[in-house]
């Protein structure tokens, strides 16, 4: 199937200021097709430049000038029709057999701390038998535990911090929930992207970017998602990185006020 992705960002500046926008699909997707159409346009009509970061996401620079800036990206991605896979079978690797590419993903990070939380992860998951149960016992918890609330979450917000308040919105689950794998041994990373509402209720608020977490099992990375919990039609992934520090959708090296944003993430009705 077919899903309509896109964002528009519209920025007030003081002063021209650089920045890295990061929201077109990742070059190396997973379960997508053709990205069809694909267009990433300014208003005023800017340059930009394209470069690959250090996790393979799909960067691109650009210098914003004084004044209102319109960012806006539009695609239509191909996905596959089936929900995210189940496989309960996939093992966990001992350390010594993992790839040597995944084992950035075991460690602390800036807001995934490990080994802050490695007591309560071994106390609250340790008798489960390492694999795809464990991981799903996690990503259970976590969306049980935590409230999604979008006043309580901030830039500062870990998830050390979320454990506590057990509040927060995507990217918070997620973190807790990559922390809390981390400390169990599992190669995890966070992922954003974009998720559209098929075969799901419709909860009447405004589309986002989302964040969810891949977790390294039988020789391959799986999605998990703390805050849905729940196996979804059509992820399409932008960028992947040890935690939401790495994958901001717009950075900025200045201040650059955020004065407005829309995503879209729509199925294209199949024609006859």
């Amino acid at each position: 199937m077919d899903i309509h992705v896109g964002c528009a960002f519209v920025f007030d500046l003081a002063v021209a200021t650089h920045g890295v926008v990061l929201v077109e699909p990742h070059p190396e997707p997973t379960r997508i097709g053709n990205v069809r159409d694909g267009q990433f346009t300014t208003e005023p009509p800017l340059g930009s430049a394209v470069y690959l970061d250090a996790f393979g996401n799909r960067c691109r620079r650009i210098t914003l000038p004084a004044g209102t800036t319109e960012l806006v990206y539009d695609a239509t991605v191909e996905v596959s029709p089936q929900a995210d896979p189940v496989v309960v079978e996939a093992h966990v690797h001992a350390p010594d057999e993992l790839p040597s590419d995944t084992l950035q993903f075991l460690l602390p990070s800036r807001f995934c701390e490990s080994d802050l939380l490695a007591q309560v992860a071994t106390e609250q998951f340790g008798a489960i038998p390492p694999g795809w149960q464990q991981v799903q016992a996690v990503s259970d918890w976590v969306h049980a535990q935590v409230t999604f609330d979008y006043q309580s979450s901030s830039p500062t917000h870990t998830a050390t911090s979320v454990f506590h308040d057990r509040r927060g919105v995507c990217r918070d689950f997620t973190h807790l929930g990559i922390a809390l794998c981390r400390a169990l041994n599992l190669p995890t990373r966070y992922v954003c992207g974009y998720i559209p509402d098929i075969d799901v209720p419709d909860l009447g608020a405004p589309m986002d970017f989302c964040a969810w977490m891949e977790v390294y099992l039988g020789g391959e990375w799986h999605a998990f998602d703390p805050r849905n919990n729940e196996r979804r039609i059509g992820r399409i992934v932008v960028a992947r990185g040890r935690d939401a520090a790495d994958v901001a959708m717009v950075t900025t090296f200045g201040r650059a006020e955020l004065v407005g944003m829309t995503v879209w993430a729509d199925e294209v009705p199949a024609t006859r």
